[in-house]
């Protein structure tokens, strides 16, 4: 069995993503999808001079004075005539300046006498937002591989547009193995653990923007595992457990039945080693993942996150930053070493990074209370507090 690097088993794995399937859906539907399209700005915004705030549109050099109130601008109902010496206009957010006008006198600031008001001085632009202040006829707003978050759509209905083109979101068989497996709310043998790694990989899915396709959970058969793959479609097939080569670990050869080429035998990680990746004779992609909830996840994070984003066109990098040991740090062996670690702030505001002190791979509590994934490199020194170390952020809602 040949062990691969962290970096090099990504990166035969995303030299094996399909391309990204591009689909049109409207802005209501895009929320969470990467871009697939250049958006560019079709005209300015806004798209004439707008007033900042309640008041008067003036010009400037009539101020200080008293001017006779010529009419009214409000939004979507602008005073339409040149605004001529002595004249003031009542303004409100967000409504065209009238042409010749060139400030915005607050209300609060002004003083109404009837048919003229009273302004200080002001200078020229004051409160008064120019053309193009946001953007311009032309510029690129939006670009392939964003991901579409609230602001960014905002963004995109700024500029009018109601449809984006957006990578389709990858469709994900999850299927667990093993005799020892029962799903949530069934009633437990003796000698059963409860499915927890269908529930994390088909939400961790959903938070990539994938859309997750969970199985009912099969024995350590090879039929029922070939059977399960062969009728359930998908893009990508995700199998939790059997990944090893015990006597029990029954998916690669039961998938070998379905024409399974393994691209990545194992990874040299902690944990998760047995991780493997491979393609099924009908093109479907197939991440094999460790039982142990610990193990899976992990390498969900380091590879299956990459492929998923790769495969809707977004980045699939994995972004690391940097923090301070919270504690000591061992020196590492022959295997990249990921650690759940939870983050806190010293006093001068850098982030510390903490390492549970139990990282057994069954360890579900632990995992739920981590904030971030601490790397180890292969052959890393002994680390004292304080020293720098890389940290992969985990989302937190």
């Amino acid at each position: 069995m040949k062990l691969l690097t962290v970096d090099d088993a990504r990166a035969r794995i995303l030299a094996a993503a399909a391309a990204p399937v591009i689909e049109t859906v409207a802005l209501a539907d895009a929320l969470g999808r990467t871009l697939a399209e250049t958006v560019a700005a079709g005209r300015d915004q806004p798209p004439f001079r707008a007033s900042a705030m309640d008041g008067w549109a003036v010009r400037a050099a009539d101020a200080p004075g008293r001017l006779r109130i010529a009419g009214e601008s409000a939004a979507g109902h602008p005073y339409e005539r040149p605004l001529q010496a002595g004249e003031a206009v009542r303004i409100f957010t967000g409504a065209v300046v009238p042409e010749g006008a060139d400030a915005v006198v607050i209300q609060e600031d002004a003083e109404r006498q009837g048919d003229h008001v009273v302004v200080p001085a002001v200078a020229s632009a004051h409160h008064v937002r120019p053309a193009g202040q946001d953007f311009h006829a032309g510029d690129t707003l939006l670009k392939a591989g964003d991901r579409l978050d609230p602001w960014r759509l905002s963004l995109a209905a700024s500029a009018g547009r109601a449809r984006l083109g957006v990578g389709r979101r990858p469709r994900v068989v999850v299927l667990s193995t093993g005799e020892e497996v029962v799903e949530p709310g069934a009633a437990p043998g003796p000698f059963h653990i409860f499915n927890s790694g269908t529930t994390a990989l088909t939400s961790m899915l959903r938070t990539w923007g994938a859309e997750p396709l969970p199985l009912a959970s099969v024995g350590d058969s090879e039929a029922a595992i070939a059977d399960a793959v062969a009728g359930a479609g998908g893009d990508v097939v995700v199998t939790l457990g059997g990944a090893s080569v015990g006597d029990h670990d029954l998916v690669k050869p039961a998938l070998g039945r379905l024409g399974l080429s393994v691209v990545v035998e194992s990874v040299a990680v902690r944990p998760g080693k047995p991780t493997w990746f491979g393609t099924l004779g009908d093109g479907r992609r197939v991440v094999g993942l460790p039982g142990n909830p610990a193990s899976a996840m992990v390498c969900a994070e380091l590879f299956l996150r990459s492929l998923i984003l790769a495969m809707q066109g977004a980045d699939p990098a994995v972004r690391l930053v940097k923090a301070r040991a919270g504690v000591p740090f061992a020196a590492n062996g022959g295997r990249e070493h990921w650690m759940r670690a939870r983050l806190a702030w010293s006093d001068d505001g850098a982030v510390l990074a903490t390492p549970f002190r139990d990282q057994d791979s069954s360890l579900v509590t632990v995992f739920a209370e981590a904030d971030a994934l601490v790397r180890r490199p292969v052959g890393a020194p002994a680390a004292d507090v304080g020293d720098p170390v890389d940290v992969l952020l985990l989302a937190r809602a």
